[in-house]
């Protein structure tokens, strides 16, 4: 999963180089701790957050079928 999450997000970003994914297990699902350029927040969220709700859909369904849970969030560090 984390190879797909990096993959959709780096594609749709405008700095795909900046982009990191850290796995962090919690509680028996994994969460994926997305890190990205500050100005590329936005792209990822959507309008009304409709991008983010669909990689996040997409996330599930796909850990489903492996019989895994997981989901992701975007972390904002202090310096930008």
């Amino acid at each position: 999963m984390q190879a797909f999450l990096e993959y959709v997000v780096k594609g749709l970003v405008d700095r795909p180089d900046a982009v990191t994914v850290t796995p962090v297990d919690r509680g028996g699902a994994t969460l994926f701790e997305l890190r990205l350029h500050p100005s590329d927040v936005g792209t990822i969220i959507g309008k009304q957050g409709a991008t983010i709700q669909c990689i996040r859909g997409l996330m599930q369904v796909g850990a489903a079928k492996q019989g895994l849970r997981c989901s992701f969030e975007i972390v904002e560090d202090g310096a930008a």
